[in-house]
Order: C-alpha cells, then structure tokens, then sequence
C-alpha cells in the first residue's frame, strides 16, 4: 500500500472471522506505525494467553466484562473502559461473561510483535 494516501481496508483483508470483530490490521501496511488488533469471544473465561510486547498497548473494551491482569495488577473492566498495558510488562485478559467480550487493541508499533510466556498462575 502506498504511504500517505487515504485508503480503505476490506474485511477481508484484516478479518480472521467471518462474523465476530477479529483480526488485525499492521500499520507497515498503512505506512503508520500503529497496529490495531480486534479481538472478540463468545466463550466465557477465554481471552489471550499471558504475554508481552516490546511497545505500549492501550485496550478499548467495546462489549462484555473482562479480567485483566496486567504485570502484578488484576481490574475488573466492562464497556467503556481502557486499560494501558505499558511496554515490556507481561498481560492477558479474560470473557468474564455473560455473552461476547470485544476489544480494540492499539499496539504503539508499524507491526505486531508478541512473545508469549508461561503464566505465573498456571506454574
């Protein structure tokens, strides 16, 4: 894609799902250096493994309830709220239910990175 220019992304291009708001778009793509993951699940008690990334991520609860833990601090969030997740600390989240949990995750890079890691609580 050509840097600078308005353009429109297809769901097909950045979809991982065909009716939930998952997948992502990487912003090398844009020529930006911001990353945008949606993420959504029906189940209850499912969400991204613990994990970390080399940059800043700022989650944008779009629907449902979720539980965050974010390096040693746990929150309890619903619609509406954000949560920062800064550079180099581990995190995940969890469907507290009832129904769909969806996010949009800014990741303050041209590309999404991720090194996942075993979790503390599962040791």
């Amino acid at each position: 894609m050509t840097k600078g220019k308005p353009q429109v992304i297809n769901r097909a291009d950045w979809a991982s799902h065909p009716d939930l708001w998952k997948g992502r778009v990487e912003g090398h793509t844009l020529g930006t250096g911001v990353t945008v993951l949606f993420y959504a699940t029906e189940e209850v008690g499912v969400g991204p493994k613990w994990h970390v990334h080399p940059y800043d991520e700022i989650f944008i609860i779009r629907q449902g309830r979720a539980l965050f833990t974010v390096g040693d601090e746990t929150f309890s969030c619903e619609a509406g709220q954000i949560v920062f997740g800064p550079a180099g600390v581990p995190h995940k989240f969890k469907n507290l239910g009832p129904g769909v949990l969806e996010t949009t995750d800014i990741h303050v890079s041209d590309r999404w990175i991720q090194t996942d890691l075993p979790d503390p609580e599962l040791g």
